[in-house]
């Protein structure tokens, strides 16, 4: 997708138009911030959570389309007021999510919003989701964790700049490989007022290669075979 900036209901129309018009899948994922746009000042764009008519949007298309969709949005949350760069994981039966832990020091991320602390899983049709955003491909200690297989795929969405894209294709093969896990990286296309974008979304398997879909048979082959993640350091995050 490329993104209308700051502007909830150009973006909504917009991932409504491209799921119409997608052949029928079980998970449709979304960019980093993709109602809004990658912005650090999140007073002039965020939504309230439970006003938020990009989360609402999700919801609604989850239940007509019995399908997942992941994606984070800029919004604000009630207990608090506090502004969260949120990654939606919305299912027919379920709203899990995970609050970007590495905020983007480089560009005043950290200034305006809260980080999350713990890391999230979100299963759905016998596939384990670890969901992580953007700026957290740079950090692999933060999804290598827990016990040795806990998830099987990883979910990146992304404002990443064209820029660095060489690092986003490269880091993205490298989380797969190290984690014995598929992973699923969503970056948007476009320009914002601050920069470009390349996209370079992709599916990736445990071995760095693209493919086209998730496959759990060979996953599991992979992993009892070649058994890397026996042989892990032990470590925790402080």
């Amino acid at each position: 997708m490329d993104l209308a900036w700051a502007n909830p209901g150009k973006n909504v129309a917009e991932a409504e138009r491209v799921v119409a018009s997608s052949e029928p899948a079980d998970l449709y994922i979304l960019p980093e911030m993709w109602s809004t746009g990658f912005s650090v000042e999140p007073e002039s764009v965020a939504e309230d959570e439970d006003k938020s008519l990009a989360l609402k949007w999700m919801k609604t298309t989850s239940l007509e389309h019995n399908c997942a969709l992941s994606g984070s949005l800029a919004v604000r949350v009630a207990e608090d007021g506090s502004y969260r760069n949120r990654h939606y994981f919305v299912t027919p039966d379920s709203v899990v999510f995970y609050d970007k832990h590495h905020l983007f020091t480089h560009g005043g991320e950290d200034a305006h919003y809260t980080a999350g602390s713990e890391p999230v899983i979100a299963p759905w049709q016998g596939v384990r989701f670890l969901l992580q955003t953007c700026y957290d491909l740079r950090f692999p200690v933060f999804s290598r964790w827990g016990r040795a297989g806990e998830y099987d795929a990883i979910i990146y969405v992304a404002n990443w700049p064209a820029s660095r894209q060489l690092a986003w294709d490269t880091l993205v093969r490298a989380r797969a490989i190290e984690n014995q896990c598929y992973v699923a990286a969503v970056n948007r296309i476009g320009h914002d007022p601050f920069t470009s974008y390349e996209g370079g979304s992709c599916l990736i398997e445990p071995t760095g290669k693209e493919v086209d879909e998730l496959n759990m048979e060979r996953l599991h082959k992979m992993r009892s075979h070649f058994r890397v993640l026996a042989d892990r350091d032990s470590q925790s995050i402080i």
